[in-house]
């Protein structure tokens, strides 16, 4: 009997490493996103991005996968806290699901001396996020996607994905962008209706329930979507907070089953977009 029970808890032991190695991969959180980066085998760079009439240089960090064949570009587009380590660690991630992810420093040249995220004191960063207009973002965005489009590794298609206040903007990107294949947006708003009958490619949002500034403007949005005939998919979770993604720890585990079920679907959406 005791061998058996021996057996019975090895079996369990080497199911539950079965598993644990089939799971689906999900960005670090903030806690791990240093070590993630640094210990990360994929080619991750900061390159300079030239802004069309401007002296100005828009700073990205660049994650390229590892694959033989040209792949489709993700624009990320970071948080109201700038461009930080957790960006980055997203950006990784993607490209550890094949994606070439390029994400803008949306501050850069803005800071002191000319800098961008870093120049700023951690308070001062979220002012100056909001005090960006919808001409410059979309300038900024347009640089990164044509930057990044236009690499020998690129296949030319281009998605975009953002947070929070880079979810909205990820929105709002879709309608003006049309070369957009699809958009991704966690725990970030809509824009107006007459700016949402100008997208053209398919919206994927992920929302925590506890989030209800965000959360509860959810309905409307596919209300609107779906009048407009525009294709919108949403993913509402239970127990869930706002920035669920970055800390993955909180709540009781909300948050991190949030996670793992959101980015296994963001990355099925966007496979099917970008082909």
């Amino acid at each position: 009997m005791q061998k058996l029970l021996q057996i019975a808890a090895a079996m369990v032991i080497l199911a539950t490493v079965a598993s644990a190695q089939d799971a689906p991969k999900i960005p670090a959180d903030q806690e791990h996103a240093a070590a993630a980066l640094k210990e990360s085998p994929r080619h991750g760079e900061f390159v300079d991005v030239k802004l069309s009439g401007s002296d100005v240089k828009l700073k990205c960090f660049v994650a390229y996968p590892e694959r033989s064949d040209k792949a489709p570009v993700v624009l990320v587009i970071h948080e109201i806290f700038g461009m930080t380590d957790w960006v980055r660690a997203v950006c990784d991630q993607l490209a550890a699901d094949g994606f070439i992810a390029i994400a803008p420093d949306m501050l850069s040249g803005m800071g002191k001396d000319g800098g961008g995220t870093e120049a700023f004191e951690s308070d001062k960063v979220r002012d100056a996020i909001r005090g960006l207009t919808p001409e410059v973002i979309a300038q900024r965005l347009d640089a990164a996607r044509d930057y990044a489009t236009q690499l020998p590794s690129a296949s030319g298609k281009t998605a975009s994905i953002g947070f929070c206040w880079g979810g909205s903007v990820s929105f709002a990107y879709a309608a003006h962008q049309p070369a957009l294949s699809g958009a991704v947006v966690y725990y970030g708003t809509a824009p107006a209706a007459s700016e949402m009958e100008k997208i053209t490619c398919p919206v994927a949002g992920f929302y925590g329930k506890d989030d209800a500034r965000v959360t509860s403007t959810v309905e409307a949005t596919d209300t609107s979507m779906s009048k407009l005939g525009k294709k919108f998919e949403s993913h509402v979770y239970e127990g869930a907070g706002h920035g669920f993604l970055r800390q993955q720890q909180d709540r009781n585990g909300a948050n991190l089953n949030a996670t793992r079920d959101a980015w296994s679907n963001t990355i099925a959406f966007l496979r099917k977009v970008l082909g």
